[in-house]
């Protein structure tokens, strides 16, 4: 017992930032990009519209088409995964059972279906299955997806998984796989991922460079900034993270995505240590391949932008939604859902990155 407790706290300190700076300043590798070039402009009829509160809004409204099923199934909140699914922008979750009753009546069967949410068009499906998921997190017992996978890989760490589907709508499970990297628990990153069927229960691990292509959530948006964080805050050591804080830099508060080449990015802001109201520029990462750029773009932050459209609208009512980054004529351009009080999305601002009082509004998109 004492050996297991000595084990236990020299593996605390010798995985500390501050004996392992440059270690966990190289979590993660970010290279500089230019916006215009790397981000190309976007068709106006294919720009995501909603944000996840309001896609899950969307989503829960459309189990009243399940009349066979009433009152057996439930949408389940904040389940959903944001994914590209044959070139579109979706967000995905599957459905769940209603209570504990309603599971030992239709667990025979499985789950029937899952909900897929276009983030363009705003329209929402319920998609049936011929035969249902026996893998979720609905199940109580070894069918729930985190004791069957444990049971599978014992040895393993994993992340929480995700519902995605493939490009043939075969639903699947995606378990990143979770490695400390530094000393015995510092430097949390992923190593690979299992992927799940959700209806047979098999499974497959593969390597990070060996992930299929069409997976869209390894890297978790948390996991990304936490990183960014280290490397930001410590690229000039821990002293000088903590007293000069010369070059520091950290993420700002909030994240979104951006579909681009057929996976999904995180995107987030990037300001300085004392946290202002200004951006320096954006980070915008992989979710496969954890393949990160920066790009120089100062400029309001986020929430800046969100109270400048809100401000537009504000005899109206409407909520500005965490912005979406988009090139517009070669700028970054702050894009911004705005919602009434039932969450629906009813009008939408452009708000121009480097000078934040330039403020468009239209009903539509084009518009």
């Amino acid at each position: 017992m004492v050996l297991l407790v000595v084990v236990a706290l020299v593996g605390q300190i010798i995985s500390l930032p501050i004996f392992r700076a440059g270690a966990y300043r190289d979590l993660l590798t970010v290279e500089n990009g230019t916006f215009a070039e790397d981000i190309s402009q976007i068709s106006f009829d294919k720009i995501p519209t909603l944000d996840r509160d309001s896609a899950e809004y969307l989503g829960d409204r459309q189990m009243g088409t399940l009349s066979d099923m009433v009152s057996q199934f439930e949408y389940p909140s904040k389940q959903s995964v944001q994914i590209n699914y044959q070139g579109r922008p979706v967000r995905v979750s599957p459905i769940a059972y209603a209570d504990l009753i309603k599971w030992f009546t239709n667990r025979g069967e499985g789950l029937p279906a899952y909900v897929v949410v276009d983030m363009v068009t705003q329209e929402a499906s319920v998609v049936r299955l011929q035969e249902g998921m026996k893998y979720s997190f609905s199940e109580p017992l070894n069918r729930n997806i985190m004791r069957h996978l444990r049971f599978q890989y014992p040895t393993y760490m994993f992340d929480s998984p995700k519902f995605e589907i493939d490009e043939d709508g075969q639903p699947w499970w995606i378990a990143p796989r979770v490695m400390k990297t530094i000393g015995l628990f510092g430097g949390t990153d992923i190593k690979g991922a299992v992927l799940c069927n959700a209806i047979t229960g098999e499974s497959t691990y593969y390597d990070i460079a060996d992930v299929p292509s069409w997976v869209d959530n390894v890297y978790t948006p948390q996991l990304i900034m936490e990183q960014y964080d280290y490397h930001g805050t410590l690229i000039n050591g821990f002293i000088n993270s903590v007293l000069g804080q010369r070059d520091v830099t950290v993420t700002t508060e909030g994240y979104n995505y951006i579909a681009h080449n057929d996976d999904v990015y995180v995107y987030t802001g990037v300001t300085s240590a004392n946290a202002d109201q200004s951006n320096l520029g954006f980070l915008l990462s992989n979710q496969r391949t954890k393949e990160t750029r920066f790009y120089d773009a100062p400029g309001a932050t986020e929430y800046a932008a969100m109270s400048s459209a809100q401000g537009v609208v504000q005899d109206l009512g409407y909520t500005a939604t965490f912005p979406l980054l988009l090139n517009i004529a070669g700028e970054p351009t702050y894009f911004i859902p705005l919602k009434d009080n039932t969450n629906l999305v009813k009008s939408y601002a452009m708000v121009n990155v480097a000078q934040y009082q330039i403020v468009a509004t239209g009903s539509t998109v084009s518009e």
